[in-house]
C-alpha cells in the first residue's frame, strides 16, 4: 500500500512538473518531497507571503505569443468577413492581369453583400491600391442598392491625389459632380495639394475656382496651400490672395521677401 502510494505520487509529480505551471509545480514537488514518516509538522517556507515581491509577475506571459499579427494591420482585418478578405487577396493576385481579374470580378465580387463591398473598396484605399479600389467602386455604381454618396468619392478622389494619380482622380470628380455632388473642403485642399504637387498650377487654379461655386462655405486651409503652392506664380497668387482677404478679412497673408523664393 505504502509503496503504491509513493510510486502514484512519483508520477504526478513528474507529469505536473513538465506542465506550464512551473511556480505551482515547484511548490507540490517541495512540499512532496518530505518523507511521509515524518509527523505532519508545519513547514516553514523559504518564501513567505510578506517576502514575494508582488512587483514582479509569476508568469512572464512576454515568453508566450498567439501567432496573430499586432498593430493597425489585424485590427483592420478583424473588421472583415472572409468573403471580403478572400476577394481582396484575390483582386491583388491578379491585378496585373486584366483578363484573370476580370473573371474573378465576375464569378466572387459580384456576389458580395453591400456592406462587404464597401469594407472591400475602404481596405483597398488604405493599403493604396487605388487602381483596384477604382473597380470595386465602378461595381459599387451598377448595384441596385447605389445612391449618390459623396464620402464613396471622397476618400477615393484623396487616396488619388496623393498617389499623383490626377487623372483617375479627375475623372471621379467630373462623375461626382454629375451626380449633383459638391466635395468638401478636405476634398478640395486635397485635390488642390496634388496639382501644385504635381507641377499644375493652372489645374488646381480650376479647383479653386468650382470651390468657390460650392454650396458649402469655404475655409481657410485650401487658401493657404494656394498661397503657398503659387509663390512662383505671383498674378494666380495675387488674385487668391484677394479673395482670401475678402473672405476672411480678420487674418492675416505673410508675404515672403521675394529673393527668398526667386520670385520676381
Amino acid at each position: 500500500m505504502h509503496r503504491s502510494f509513493s510510486y502514484r505520487a512519483s508520477m504526478a509529480i513528474r507529469a505536473f512538473s513538465r506542465s506550464k505551471f512551473q511556480f505551482f509545480a515547484s511548490l507540490l514537488v517541495r512540499d512532496l518531497v518530505i518523507p511521509i514518516k515524518e509527523s505532519p509538522k508545519l513547514v516553514k517556507s523559504p518564501h513567505p507571503i510578506s517576502e514575494i515581491d508582488w512587483i514582479k509577475p509569476i508568469f512572464d506571459f512576454r515568453r508566450y505569443h498567439d501567432g496573430r499579427p499586432r498593430g493597425s494591420l489585424w485590427r483592420g482585418k478583424k473588421l472583415l468577413g472572409k468573403e471580403a478578405l478572400f476577394v481582396i487577396l484575390g483582386l491583388k493576385r491578379f491585378k496585373d492581369d486584366e483578363e484573370k481579374l476580370d473573371k474573378f470580378i465576375k464569378s466572387h465580387v459580384l456576389r458580395l453583400l453591400k456592406m462587404d463591398l464597401v469594407s472591400v473598396l475602404n481596405e483597398l484605399e488604405r493599403q493604396e491600391e487605388v487602381a483596384l479600389a477604382i473597380k470595386i467602386f465602378r461595381v459599387i455604381q451598377k448595384q441596385d442598392w447605389y445612391k449618390p454618396d459623396v464620402y464613396l468619392y471622397k476618400d477615393l478622389i484623396i487616396e488619388l491625389a496623393k498617389n499623383k494619380k490626377m487623372d483617375d482622380a479627375m475623372q471621379l470628380w467630373e462623375s461626382m459632380r454629375k451626380e449633383d455632388l459638391f466635395p468638401d473642403s478636405q476634398t478640395y485642399t486635397e485635390v488642390i495639394r496634388g496639382f501644385l504637387r504635381c507641377g499644375s498650377p493652372a489645374d488646381a487654379m480650376n479647383i479653386y475656382e468650382d470651390m468657390k461655386k460650392s454650396p458649402d462655405p469655404p475655409e481657410e486651409l485650401p487658401f493657404r496651400i494656394l498661397l503657398k503652392g503659387l509663390l512662383p506664380h505671383p498674378l494666380l497668387r495675387s488674385r487668391v490672395k484677394q479673395d482670401f482677404e475678402e473672405m476672411f478679412p480678420e487674418r492675416h497673408v505673410y508675404d515672403p521677401p521675394e529673393e527668398i523664393f526667386g520670385v520676381r
